[in-house]
């Protein structure tokens, strides 16, 4: 048996004929003995009550304050005898209940938040009284007895449930009332085949407490049989049994009916809807906070109305999916979605007609979706898009829930639309836009845009006014680069190098990089006005339209305007100069040099793409000698700012290589000719989509190769053989270099410190050394090539250390997600 703490009660069970319960010695049990007047033993006069460690006697007649003994025999009659003595009260029972009292076995239920020493507790609340269910005890009411078998079935192990009722025909009034085990009678074998087998809960169990109606109006107990045929539950466990939980969910409706009503948008237990449909909304608006989707599961109609009693309402990766019946027949197997997550809501139908929570999961066993991808989720999709059919068939915005109303960059509607507003009418310029744009080409790209949006309610675009409240700045994006931003998001390239000749549109674009070292564009636009107002607009409407998500890098080109906003709206964020955008204001400023040379501008990128500050220098004078560019102003200054630019100076800031990509890619370039102002604005926009729809199909070419070929490995090497299944194949063979050259790496001083050792270490060979810090704590790895802060992957030299230390497997710590095949799961 179990504790009973909260009636101060410590029972030991050994058998049937010696069963007891032992009292603490501070406890004492207040009662008046008498004698028997039936057969079954019940108390004619006197009235016992527990007192709260007081340690004394209270009744209706004198005695001394002494710990009494009491052994009570009998399932339902007693032969009490009272010993008056010094020591610790014993109580002996062989149906483990407890002391009778008028009729009543009273326990008084004291917590300890309100349990005092010295203190005498009457029974005169029935809320607060616990009688022992056994034949011949009487209940104040049906609900009396209800609440107290309940109670002692949670002390006891089991659940109980109602059974048959007999009312009466003149009153309605209950006559008779059975409460069963749950575990009484047996399952129905009449179910549908096609149906899902639930599991099979009832045994036959024979325990059951009957009561009938006195002529008093109280209610006794005719039958009361204890017997079960199956196993109790733990005191552990036992608050999960089903008449606990309503209980559970009645004292949760109290509390909220009593409770001012708090909205956290967290559901809770006792909760209550107006409609099925209110409570799905709140679900899924739940859902939505924290990454979810959910779905309709189960649900439970009157037969009646029809109406809906209760309903289920599960995460969209509940459950397992069947087994395909066409096996392997199937092309094309859809992906995996179900994992068997637990979360869930269960709403059932009061007596107001309201809809109440009764049960409520909140645990997830797979990763939720990041908030740049919510708008993605099934649930999602539906929840906006009834929003919208509704606002727009009732012609009024501001009936849209917050969370829809504030949604300026959805993509959803176009000028035109009630609810959709893309022109920022609250951060207007304060001037007349810097540059021209005639109003046809303001139309043009307005129409394009609401065109897309139309196609696609996922696309966004956003507009800002000058002061004249003419269109000057542009800003879109589609679907496909919200979910990039959201896998890669974590370094962004602000490109602007085409807002640098006055013959081109001002284009910028937000640049990325995947874990193929493919170009990503996460959004673009149009700057007919280049002043910190316009780039602060700019900058906010991208965060917002990427789910408020902060970069961790931004680099830019060299612009006092451009790096003071980004420094004040990304604070957080590394901010350095892009080296990519660097070599195209160099191509400008030498087109002379451009055009007379062909092999000049290869020459320039060569000394671009140096990562090593002496091979960077001498390779920037070969390049001077080679064209005769000493005395050349514009070059000169460069050279003198290399430290805020040249890779070598840069790698303190992770940039996760895409200056590199970017120096090495072509596409970005054919789009000059098409950003010409005698261009229509139509052809640029449709070469700028098949230059993003050329970079994505290179991206599923890359990942379709990738799971048809396996790389090749320099030998049987277990490193190498871990990295092979993360890496995707162009980071694997970085790495794979990196291992390489790790074996011509030799190791020339060795220097311990308290936890920590320093390495020197060189390729053989050569002087240049470099010098790596290895942790004893935490087994951390730091070279100061830094290889590993600006590109992600671990050098040759941290390798070596590796090696040497004997360690033959990357930490996890080292291997970052956007380089692995899985980045996007």
């Amino acid at each position: 048996m179990m504790q009973r703490g909260s009636l101060l009660l410590s029972q030991e069970a050994s058998s049937t004929e010696k069963d007891g319960m032992d009292v603490d010695s501070e406890s004492t049990y207040s009662c008046l003995n008498s004698s028997s007047s039936e057969e079954k033993g019940f108390n004619s006069s006197g009235k016992r009550e527990f007192a709260s460690q007081n340690g004394c006697l209270n009744s209706d007649v004198n005695h001394e304050c002494q710990s009494p003994k009491t052994r009570i025999g009998g399932n339902n009659g007693r032969d009490i005898e009272s010993e008056q003595d010094n020591r610790s009260p014993g109580v002996s029972s062989d149906n483990q209940l407890g002391m009778d009292t008028d009729d009543k076995r009273v326990f008084i239920a004291e917590t300890p938040s309100n349990a005092s020493s010295g203190s005498i507790q009457d029974v005169k609340d029935e809320a607060e009284e616990y009688i022992v269910p056994e034949l011949g005890v009487e209940f104040v009411s049906e609900e009396h007895a209800h609440k107290c078998y309940n109670r002692y079935a949670l002390i006891e192990g089991f659940s109980i449930r109602k059974d048959f009722v007999n009312k009466s025909k003149i009153t309605g009034l209950v006559v008779s009332r059975r409460y069963t085990c749950h575990r009484q009678g047996y399952g129905s074998s009449k179910r549908d085949m096609n149906t899902k087998p639930r599991k099979e809960t009832r045994t036959g169990c024979l325990a059951h407490m009957t009561i009938t109606r006195q002529t008093s109006g109280k209610y006794r107990v005719i039958h009361f049989e204890t017997r079960h045929n199956h196993v109790f539950v733990t005191p552990f466990t036992a608050h999960l049994l089903p008449s606990q939980k309503r209980i559970s969910f009645v004292e949760a409706v109290e509390a909220e009916l009593a409770a001012a009503p708090v909205p956290d948008g967290v559901p809770k237990l006792g909760m209550g809807f107006d409609s099925e449909d209110h409570a799905y909304e709140f679900y899924n608006a739940y859902a939505g906070r924290l990454g979810f989707s959910i779905r309709k599961d189960y649900v439970n109609r009157s037969k009646v109305d029809g109406a809906v009693a209760s309903r289920r309402y599960t995460c969209f990766r509940e459950g397992y999916r069947q087994n395909d019946k066409r096996g392997l027949k199937v092309k094309r197997p859809r992906k995996e979605t179900r994992v068997g997550c637990m979360a869930q809501l269960v709403i059932s139908r009061q007596a107001d007609g309201r809809y109440r929570v009764t049960h409520f999961d909140e645990r997830h066993n797979h990763e939720l979706v990041p908030a740049c991808k919510v708008r993605m989720l099934r649930s999602q999709r539906r929840s906006m898009t009834n929003q919208i059919v509704e606002a727009s068939a009732s012609g009024a915005s501001d009936m849209l829930p917050k969370s829809v109303a504030e949604m300026l960059l959805t993509g959803v509607g176009g000028q035109d639309d009630p609810i959709f507003d893309p022109i920022d009418h609250e951060m207007n310029l304060t001037s007349k836009r810097a540059w021209n744009m005639t109003q046809e080409e303001a139309e043009s790209f307005h129409q394009y845009f609401q065109s897309k949006n139309l196609k696609d309610p996922y696309f966004v675009y956003a507009v800002q006014l000058d002061v004249e409240e003419e269109m000057t700045n542009f800003f879109w994006a589609d679907e496909k680069m919200l979910v990039d931003y959201g896998d890669f998001g974590d370094v962004v390239c602000f490109d602007t190098t085409y807002r640098l000749n006055k013959d081109w549109r001002p284009l910028v674009l937000f640049l990325g990089i995947n874990n193929h070292k493919q170009i990503l564009v996460f959004g673009a636009g149009f700057l007919y006005d280049d002043t910190a107002q316009s780039f602060k607009w700019l900058m906010r409407t991208f965060i917002k339209t990427m789910s408020g998500k902060i970069p961790k890098t931004v680099l830019s080109d060299k612009d006092a305007v451009l790096s003071q906003v980004i420094s004040s709206e990304l604070p957080k964020t590394q901010h350095g100069l892009c080296t990519w955008q660097i070599y195209q204001n160099a191509l400008k400023h030498l087109n002379q040099v451009v055009a007379s040379s062909d092999s000049f501008s290869s020459d320039l990128c060569g000394c671009f793409l140096h990562s090593d500050e002496e091979d960077f220098v001498n390779s920037w004078k070969v390049m001077l000698d080679a064209y005769s560019l000493w005395e050349n102003k514009w070059l000169h200054g460069v050279f003198e700012e290399r430290v805020m630019w040249a890779l070598p100076y840069s790698k303190h800031i992770f940039s996760a290589d895409i200056e590199t990509t970017l120096l090495s890619e072509c596409s970005i370039a054919s789009l000059k000719k098409y950003v010409k102002h005698e261009s229509h604005i139509l052809q640029f926009v449709k070469h700028f989509g098949r230059v993003v729809n050329d970079w994505r199909y290179k991206e599923l070419e890359a990942n379709y190769d990738m799971g048809q070929h396996v790389p090749r490995l320099m030998g049987d090497v277990i490193m190498l053989k871990q990295v092979r299944e993360i890496y995707t194949p162009i980071i694997l063979k970085a790495f794979h270099q990196e291992y390489e050259n790790s074996l011509n790496i030799v190791i020339n001083q060795c220097m311990d410190a308290m936890s920590s050792v320093e390495y020197k270490v060189s390729t053989y060979g050569e002087v240049r050394h470099y010098t790596v810090l290895y942790s004893l704590e935490d087994d951390l790895v730091a070279c100061n090539c830094m290889k590993f802060e600006s590109g992600g992957i671990l050098c040759s030299h941290a390798l070596k250390v590796l090696d040497y230390r004997n360690i033959k497997i990357v930490p996890s710590r080292y291997i970052l997600k956007r380089w692995t095949r899985d980045s996007r799961a």
